[in-house]
């Protein structure tokens, strides 16, 4: 009995080991598919691994790209982007900002640009804004340009050379020196400026004359033609104390009213000349002396004469200016 329970024994764990691999071998291959879905079995079992996002999809540009060297500081390079997607042209959403680019370069604002053949092209220009002190190569940036209803157009970088302005080290060998002697300046001929000038001299000097003759030919005419102006030229060369002195100024008077004026009509003689009511005093005074020196028969006393004829031919003057 010990011996058949035993081979049954042995029988039993032999048919449950089968069972047992044939099970292992069924879930192995069920585990297979979900593996390939989880990328290969990185993962923990149980846990579903996530698929990568799609990229977006872009559409390289035709670019005109600027030289790539001999450039140095203060030039600008400008790269043009044709504005077409598929033979189609595009229009772009928000063109590259104007900004500093690293080191060496500057952007600035975008503008559009259209060829003989109609073509719409997006010009991009870059300032370089240092000087190296060697040989230095850098790169435009690269760019995604978004349009509006298409692909965005890519701008790979695109490599240059920047210089230095000057060398470091002077070679100092015929012109190549530290310093150049100062550049002569050439004469610049003075011949037409001297001629205008001489031209304007002259023409000056032709309104000065000018102005004279009119202003004595003017004075000659008012010492002929106004009565106290001519009274005046008479004061002049003579004697205040002489009776010719007095007899010209009443001259004068009578002259300008248009009869003889004496004493007692003075106030309507200064109505009638409004312009001389200033010297009432004076002339007053004038006709008072005079009637004491040829009516009174004595000795009159001084009396500025010469003034009140001054004063007069001003008066006079600036009536009819």
């Amino acid at each position: 009995m010990s011996r058949g329970v035993c081979v049954r024994g042995r029988g039993a764990t032999r048919l449950w080991g089968r069972r047992v691999a044939v099970l292992a071998l069924a879930l192995g291959s069920t585990a297979l598919p979900w593996q390939a879905a989880a990328g290969g079995g990185a993962g923990e079992p149980g846990v579903a691994a996530s698929a990568p996002a799609p990229k977006a999809e872009v559409t390289l540009a035709t670019v005109e790209q600027p030289r790539a060297f001999g450039h140095v500081l203060g030039d600008v390079l400008t790269q043009r982007v044709l504005l077409q997607h598929a033979g189609r042209p595009v229009d772009v959403i928000t063109p590259p900002a104007a900004d500093r680019v690293g080191l060496w370069l500057e952007r600035r604002p975008a503008r559009a640009e259209t060829d003989d053949q109609g073509r719409r092209w997006l010009a991009l220009d870059y300032q370089v804004v240092n000087a190296p002190r060697a040989l230095t190569t850098l790169s435009l940036p690269a760019l995604t340009i978004a349009t509006r209803g298409g692909t965005p157009l890519a701008l790979p970088a695109w490599p240059i050379s920047v210089g230095p302005l000057t060398p470091s080290e002077v070679v100092g060998q015929g012109a190549l020196q530290p310093l150049r002697p100062d550049r002569p300046v050439d004469a610049v001929s003075t011949v037409a400026i001297e001629h205008r000038f001489r031209g304007a001299l002259v023409a000056l000097g032709g309104v000065l004359l000018a102005w004279l003759a009119w202003w004595g030919g003017r004075n000659w005419r008012e010492s002929r033609r106004l009565p106290f102006a001519r009274a005046w030229r008479e004061l002049r060369h003579v004697d205040a104390a002489r009776p010719e002195a007095w007899l010209s100024l009443h001259r004068a008077v009578n002259a300008s009213a248009g009869r003889v004026v004496h004493g007692a009509s003075l106030s309507r003689w200064l109505d009638e000349q409004p312009h001389l009511r200033p010297l009432q005093a004076q002339l007053e005074g004038f006709y008072r002396h005079s009637s004491e020196r040829f009516f009174a028969g004595g000795a009159a006393a001084a009396y500025p004469l010469h003034e009140l004829g001054r004063a007069l031919r001003d008066a006079e003057r600036r009536q009819h200016r």
